[in-house]
């Protein structure tokens, strides 16, 4: 009986969390060491369904570094890198964008059997992520097929939004010409929760969140103090570009971002469903 009504409270917890995101857009980042784990991916995608079922409109937008990198090893493609940028050359970008497709299919396939009615796509598709080529490094350095966001088909999203289908969108785009140009997942899908004015954008990483001088979790924090904390020597590091890309997606109209560990089961239904959450919400 303890365990039905505990069963019970985390319902309750839930309800006004549902009610508030009722017919508003979530859109979720995916990717990284968030992907390797099939136990951990699988509560991911029940959670995304659990969203839809409940009447938000959940965006799943996914990178693929471990299966792009594994797929160029099979075919013997070296990658090279450059302060952490991949050169993407004409066949580096080939088996990006087969790996990426392969990816989609798998993860929309899956979100079908969950119960909802997923679709798979890329920035391709109906000019979806209109892009340019992304200008050379400082040193001179030329990215190869990389792309720079220009802009993005809200109305083709809302569509199937509207249509009742949860997208799946690989981050690759297409200029003027219809070339190929690989994405930074994280700046498609601030690009797309930005243009759709999403009520939520949610980082999935692999760091549990912002934390304060003492290591201690912070669960809500505004633009304000993520600055106060960068110039404090407390933010530093690889965690810098996360926060930016919070800071980004409030500025451009974004309700809240999201900084969530999702190499843990279920963390977009503990973030989103629950009074304190496991992640940091960054708001305006």
């Amino acid at each position: 009986m303890d365990s039905l009504i505990e069963k019970a409270n985390i319902l309750t917890e839930a309800m006004p969390y549902i009610n508030r995101l009722a017919k508003k857009t979530v859109v979720i980042k995916y990717g990284g060491n968030a992907m390797l784990d099939e136990t951990v991916t699988h509560t991911i995608l029940q959670d995304i369904s659990i969203l839809k079922i409940v009447g938000a409109y959940p965006i799943l937008v996914h990178g693929g570094g471990p299966a792009i990198n594994k797929a160029l090893e099979k075919l013997s493609v070296k990658s090279r890198f450059i302060n952490g940028l991949r050169i993407t050359d004409a066949e580096t970008m080939s088996v990006v964008q087969m790996a990426l497709t392969s990816l989609n299919k798998d993860i929309t396939s899956a979100l079908n059997t969950l119960g909802v009615s997923a679709v798979g796509i890329c920035g391709k598709d109906a000019n979806l992520i209109s892009v340019e080529k992304a200008p050379p490094l400082p040193d001179g350095t030329d990215l190869g097929y990389v792309g720079e966001i220009k802009k993005i088909n809200a109305a083709f999203l809302t569509k199937l939004l509207s249509g009742d289908f949860v997208p799946v969108i690989s981050s690759i785009g297409a200029d003027a010409e219809g070339k190929s140009f690989n994405l930074n997942a994280d700046a498609a899908a601030s690009s797309i929760a930005a243009a759709l004015k999403a009520e939520k954008l949610v980082y999935l990483t692999d760091v549990d969140g912002i934390k304060d001088k003492d290591g201690a979790l912070i669960s809500e924090i505004t633009v304000s103090e993520i600055y106060d904390l960068i110039e404090a020597g407390i933010i530093t590091g690889g965690m810098i570009p996360k926060v930016k890309a919070c800071i980004e997606g409030v500025g451009s109209g974004i309700k809240r971002t999201h900084i969530i560990n999702g190499t843990v089961r279920h963390p977009i239904l503990l973030e989103i469903f629950t009074d304190k959450g496991i992640g940091t919400m960054v708001s305006a």
